[in-house]
């Protein structure tokens, strides 16, 4: 399966004394040197990691898909459709979250999110949303026209014993659902060395998209290893 590696948190690194290291562009060439699939980037509005430059370094350096997160709004709708990434997946974002808190709220922003993906879909850019593991968001998902849906593991990944085992019942309902409709389903957020096993054992799952536990196990074990280590783990 697909493994597509988000190299935000190494801006975040750089981001933090406003100076040039550590590149989240050399962290994308070590990642695919060591299995990665693809690279994920989230450009978001506020601009706290990812830059405007380091997506564009990256859509003429990156050989594997090109993954861009981001906010279903005009502004970033217009960067997609100049860089034109590999895929694009509509995220939520709130200004004051240190992390992507849930899915897209399809059954309130369906007119917002139906109009970007029509838009960026019909410039051969596939779309993903970004969507909690919800019979319902799945078939706004199909109705608005997107080819994909990552569905949201952070309940999954947060839980324990009995309840993380409910939660996973979400997840691999989700995907089943999603795939009888059609849908390439995708599955990302939380996800790490220890509970990826059992998303792995999900049938059908196109790839997965993780971040936060890669880059932490690069700062002790170089990011070719901590990638490599991940790849054997989703096959």
């Amino acid at each position: 399966m697909l493994l597509g590696v988000n190299v935000d948190h190494v801006a975040t690194v750089r981001q933090a004394r406003g100076g040039i290291e550590p590149d989240p562009v050399a962290a994308a060439a070590l990642a695919i040197k060591g299995g990665a699939d693809g690279i994920t980037v989230h450009l978001r509005e506020d601009r706290r990691h990812i830059q405007d430059k380091d997506l564009k370094l990256l859509r003429r350096s990156v050989s594997v898909e090109l993954n861009l997160e981001m906010a279903a709004v005009k502004e970033m709708i217009g960067i997609a459709l100049k860089v034109r990434p590999d895929m694009v997946t509509l995220v939520p974002e709130k200004r004051a979250e240190l992390t992507t808190e849930g899915g897209i709220n399809l059954q309130k922003n369906k007119n917002q999110i139906e109009k970007a993906v029509k838009i960026i879909q019909s410039k051969g850019i596939p779309v993903s949303l970004f969507i909690n593991p919800s019979i319902k968001d799945i078939e706004i998902s199909k109705e608005i026209g997107a080819m994909m849906v990552e569905i949201h593991t952070g309940f999954y990944a947060d839980s324990k014993g009995k309840k993380q085992t409910a939660e996973f019942k979400k997840v691999e309902k989700a995907v089943k659902i999603a795939l009888n409709l059609g849908l390439f389903v995708n599955a990302g957020h939380g996800l790490n060395y220890s509970n990826i096993k059992k998303i792995v054992s999900i049938n059908g799952l196109r790839g997965f998209y993780i971040g936060h536990s890669i880059i932490s196990r690069a700062i002790f074990a170089g990011i070719e290893n901590a990638v490599r280590e991940m790849k054997k783990l989703v096959g």
